[in-house]
């Protein structure tokens, strides 16, 4: 294909402490759309200062220039996340250097992590954003005008565009060559990368618990754990509120304000995450399955794994089964809440 005029310019923004695959995503899906166009980006790596970085996994990358010196701003401005975000918060002048080239770009985006730098320099500030699952709440306390979408893989409002955690960088760079050079050029520059062009699951980061708050309520806290141990107890909100030992309408009232979600909605999502775990790493069927996580029948789970990951359980165990190569996420230790 043929590039559609001058190569738009992407200036990535990096810092010590980032994370290599945020930075890497990104950069191979605009190479590969770029050689699909024939050169449809150009993309430039700046530091505060103009030195090379060192990410987190002590790779070190060279930087082609000092952020102080762009002085154009570019067609898209993307901060990349990593360890090293909490430093680049608190960096004056990569800060101010952001807000002066955000003024002028296209489109500003981030990675993971990056979200936090995009709103200490005040960019996402009334904005819709997401961040890497386990940081959405930090996201949320931290910067309260920040409208935080925990549950998408990314999120755009106006100019602004945030991906969640390290791959969700690829499933944005792909959005943003499809809105650049259509569809056609995005799957071809996926394909070529072996990637989704629209990750299976839709927007969701595959987490049934990215919703939930910290629940200071003791009882609702030991609610909270049962349907972690038993997805397959009745977890219907009469016998939830007979744990809790409230009325039905109360527990309900106050499990959605604490929690975030009602608890109908949270104890799907806690039995998609246990379907999830045992169709990644065992052998039952499909039916087996359904009935020990509480769904019941085969079709009552694939209702909900398409309502809350957007595929149906064959497909997501054609794609996620790890034939006991690697650890569940019951066995890493993730469940259906965030520790309290």
């Amino acid at each position: 294909m043929e590039s559609n005029g001058t190569a738009r310019e992407v200036v990535i923004v990096v810092y010590d402490g980032i994370q290599l695959l945020d930075l890497a995503g990104p950069v191979d899906v605009f190479d590969a759309a770029g050689r699909v166009t024939g050169g449809g980006y150009r993309v430039r790596l700046a530091s505060p200062g103009g030195g090379d970085v060192t990410t987190t996994s002590r790779i070190r990358v060279g930087v082609d220039a000092d952020l102080a010196a762009v002085s154009t701003p570019p067609h898209t401005l993307l901060v990349v996340g990593g360890w090293g975000y909490t430093t680049a918060t608190a960096d004056a002048v990569l800060l101010h250097h952001l807000r002066r080239l955000a003024a002028g770009a296209q489109r500003v985006a981030s990675v993971c992590t990056g979200a936090f730098v995009l709103a200490a320099a005040g960019l996402l500030e009334g904005r819709r954003a997401t961040t890497h699952w386990s940081y959405c709440a930090r996201l949320a306390e931290s910067h309260p005008g920040v409208r935080v979408d925990p549950d998408a893989i990314f999120v755009r409002d106006g100019p602004v565009v945030t991906a969640a955690g390290v791959s969700a960088g690829t499933d944005l760079a792909l959005a943003l060559v499809e809105e650049d050079h259509g569809a056609d050029v995005a799957r071809t520059a996926g394909k070529w990368l072996v990637v989704f062009l629209r990750r299976p699951g839709g927007q969701s980061q595959f987490s049934a618990w990215t919703q939930a708050r910290r629940v200071g309520n003791g009882a609702l806290r030991a609610v909270l754990d049962h349907i972690d141990a038993a997805p397959a107890d009745d977890l219907s909100v009469p016998a939830l509120a007979r744990r809790a030992a409230m009325s039905e309408r109360h527990f309900a009232r106050r499990f959605t304000r604490e929690v975030g979600v009602p608890p109908g909605r949270y104890v799907e999502r806690a039995r998609v995450q246990a379907a999830r775990a045992l169709l990644e790493s065992g052998a039952d069927g499909i039916e087996a399955v359904a009935r020990g996580c509480g769904f019941g029948t085969a079709e009552t789970m694939r209702r909900a794994f398409l309502r809350e990951l957007g595929v149906p359980p064959g497909a997501y165990r054609d794609r996620f089964h790890s034939s006991g190569r690697l650890p569940s996420p019951a066995v890493a230790g993730a469940t259906t809440r965030p520790p309290t």
